[in-house]
């Protein structure tokens, strides 16, 4: 709400280095579509992988886990949960797929906010879909296990309000066309952060929130990239941007620097990472070879071959089995057991560096 503020906008210095990653993003969008009509199969794979990984990473940051074995299976199978962490998480990925189905109908208001809510504790017998009803604060522990107060949000009884009036200016906002749509959607899901609306789920929702205003401004990039991966392998300097951006919130006296440079760096790694894996899928003598090999890249570090054909429809099982077993060859890949039922280890951190190099010569 504080930061959609026109006037408190206007007055924010955009330093020189944040115009050039905006330049840079208005390269990358322009490219977007190049890719998305020149390489089906290879993108249809990326969805796959995209939403497995932002469905256990976006719950894996705010602590909710379940086995490596028992998460294959719900993302297979998707079936009654067994327990609440089950539960969430097949409900964050039954929000996200609407989100990058059909972006477009979604509206930004409260409604949205509160059935997005609402659908990640659906399985759930938590109250969901409602604003928080008691005041809530932001603690950190720190390494002496002392627990200290971060961030004091908006108070319970004026959520209903603030979120009203954040949801209004930023459609505001938009039908003007007056500012960058890559200002305003981390503007607009920092503000809620700091509202804090619920008493569970902020994070997830504002992550939900953030993919579904790229959609709707036709950064289309977290459909093929997990945008929330790419959160929790920066955790850290996310909840640092986070910190000094709300310094200064409530009176309206904050900067919105560090949380905008953090933003728009994540938005260009996924294009960065995007134009990568489309390009050395596209320019690899065997397109499907290089499909599989990526697939691999991303699965757990132990994977079935039934985990890799789930994600690559266009190839055999036949065509699966010889590149497990000339990655095996080549001492990329350790397998026990036989069968379907034969269990594949990556071996070590540098599985693709190897498979890189290799493919280069």
């Amino acid at each position: 709400m504080k930061s959609l503020d026109i006037d408190f906008l206007n007055q924010q210095a955009i330093p020189i280095e944040m115009g050039g990653l905006l330049q840079k993003l208005g390269e990358y969008k322009g490219r977007q579509d190049l890719f998305q009509h020149q390489t089906p199969q290879v993108l249809e794979t990326l969805k796959r992988i995209s939403i497995i990984e932002s469905t256990e990473s976006s719950n894996r940051i705010e602590g909710v886990t379940v086995p490596a074995k028992r998460f294959k299976e719900l993302m297979a199978h998707p079936s009654k949960p067994k327990g609440r962490s089950e539960a969430e998480i097949l409900g964050y990925r039954a929000a996200l797929s609407k989100i990058h189905t059909k972006p477009e109908t979604f509206a930004i208001d409260e409604k949205t906010i509160l059935d997005l809510h609402r659908q990640i504790y659906a399985r759930t017998d938590i109250p969901c879909g409602q604003w928080k009803k008691r005041d809530n604060t932001i603690e950190e522990r720190l390494s002496d296990g002392r627990w200290i107060t971060r961030f004091v949000p908006v108070s319970a009884q004026e959520t209903p309000l603030y979120i009203k009036e954040l949801c209004s200016r930023l459609n505001r906002l938009l039908d003007k066309r007056q500012v960058s749509l890559l200002v305003l959607i981390p503007a607009f899901v920092f503000d809620f952060l700091c509202i804090h609306p619920f008493s569970d789920g902020n994070g997830r929702v504002s992550r939900l929130l953030t993919v579904l205003l790229l959609h709707q401004a036709d950064y289309t990039v977290g459909r093929y990239i997990s945008i929330e991966r790419l959160i929790e392998e920066s955790k850290e300097t996310y909840y640092e941007a986070l910190q000094l951006s709300s310094q200064g919130w409530h009176e309206g006296k904050h900067s919105l620097k560090p949380w905008w440079e953090y933003s728009l760096g994540i938005l260009i790694g996924a294009y960065q990472e995007f134009e990568r894996r489309v390009g050395t899928i596209t320019k690899s003598r065997g397109a499907k070879t290089a499909i599989v090999e990526e697939t691999i890249e991303n699965l757990p570090s132990s994977f079935s071959i039934s985990d890799v054909e789930r994600l690559c429809p266009s190839v055999s099982r036949d065509m699966i089995r010889v590149i497990l077993n000339r990655l095996r060859n080549e001492g990329r890949l350790t397998c026990s057991g036989t069968g379907r039922g034969a269990l594949w280890e990556k071996r070590g951190n540098n599985f693709f560096k190897r498979g890189n190099k290799r493919g280069n010569n």
